[in-house]
């Protein structure tokens, strides 16, 4: 079994891949880590530079955590991509990153996190961002 992360490169992503981390060492899983890019997007802030993949990547290395890094690209609905890859991959946790955002941007914008958490048939790590950098 694995442990899938969704990775984005700010505070929020880097505190769950730190958890991710942990979760994979802990159970003894490999860690997927996830960096979709959306289809069509001529800039995208969520793609990882691979600068950021190297150190994510080496951050698993130190903790002795086997890992693959996952670059699919999705059109419109990134969290059902997220689900599918759970799924396909047959993960035993998901691990996603929350950040805060106000009522009127959830309801403009949704929540793909808000709906991995009740969409997921496993669990789901959510986790906020912190101190601590990789």
């Amino acid at each position: 079994m694995s442990i899938l992360v969704g990775y984005v490169p700010t505070p929020v992503g880097e505190a769950a891949v730190r958890a991710a981390i942990e979760e994979a060492r802990l159970r003894g899983e490999r860690l997927l880590i996830v960096n979709s890019v959306r289809e069509g997007a001529l800039a995208d802030k969520s793609v990882a530079s691979d600068d950021d993949l190297r150190r994510v990547t080496s951050a698993a290395e130190s903790a002795g955590v086997p890992h693959t890094v996952l670059q699919p690209s999705h059109r419109d609905d990134l969290a059902q991509e997220i689900l599918e890859l759970a799924r396909e991959h047959d993960v035993s946790r998901i691990v996603i990153g929350l950040r805060q955002r106000s009522q009127v941007g959830k309801f403009i914008m949704g929540s793909h996190a808000q709906r991995i958490l009740l969409q997921s048939d496993r669990p789901v790590l959510a986790v906020k961002a912190g101190e601590a950098h990789l």
